[in-house]
């Protein structure tokens, strides 16, 4: 079962970065989001059968690539029972919408997805990022050119991103994304990336 907590306990209260993180909660609330489920301490099991104990207690570190940008994310997203405002200020950056240049607060669960993954995979090479947040603006257009870009895209409120892992065949990375059963996954083979999001659990 997911654990929620206070919002309010995963920042610090007196950091500008905490601020900034505080600031992207309350755009969380006005796009309809949950609050509680976008910042609380969730996580998909870490019970590995190859590590042993879950690893609920140490750090969490992510290296992400925005694959038209080159910009890069490199260290721990989380650590000691909180997320790292830092960091998650960081992320947005290297996420933003590449075309626009517009920045928007990404859902904490995304990254917490992606490092379940790794390790099931057992592949912490870097993750390359073919679109993370989308604009409205943004998703229009690709909308004309393409029938499979949804109207509501959950890229539009920061809870969904198409990656690729290198050394890990598409097919495969899908099929963890799918066995992990928490959020929506797409398959599109034919442009290299798998679409996960933190939506209703779904796959296509």
């Amino acid at each position: 079962m997911n654990r929620f907590i206070d919002p309010a306990e995963l920042m610090a209260k007196n950091s500008s970065a905490a601020d900034a993180f505080e600031a992207d909660r309350r755009t969380f609330l006005k796009t309809g989001l949950v609050a509680a489920a976008a910042l609380g301490c969730w996580m998909p099991d870490l019970s590995f059968a190859s590590t042993g104990p879950a690893l609920k207690n140490v750090g969490r570190e992510m290296r992400l690539t925005n694959i038209h940008t080159g910009e890069k994310f490199r260290g721990e997203y989380w650590y000691g029972g909180r997320y790292l405002p830092d960091a998650f200020g960081e992320i947005k950056s290297v996420m933003r919408d590449h075309r626009t240049g517009e920045r928007f607060p990404i859902d904490p669960r995304l990254m917490d997805i992606l490092y379940v993954l790794q390790h099931r995979l057992s592949n912490t090479n870097q993750i390359d990022v073919f679109s993370g947040y989308r604009s409205p603006k943004t998703n229009a257009k690709l909308r004309v050119a393409s029938h499979g870009v949804a109207t509501r895209s959950l890229h539009m409120s920061g809870q969904a991103i198409d990656i690729k892992l290198p050394g890990t065949q598409l097919k495969n990375l899908r099929q963890a994304a799918i066995k992990l059963n928490s959020g929506g996954v797409g398959y599109y083979p034919s442009s290299n990336f798998v679409h996960v999001d933190t939506g209703r659990v779904r796959h296509w």
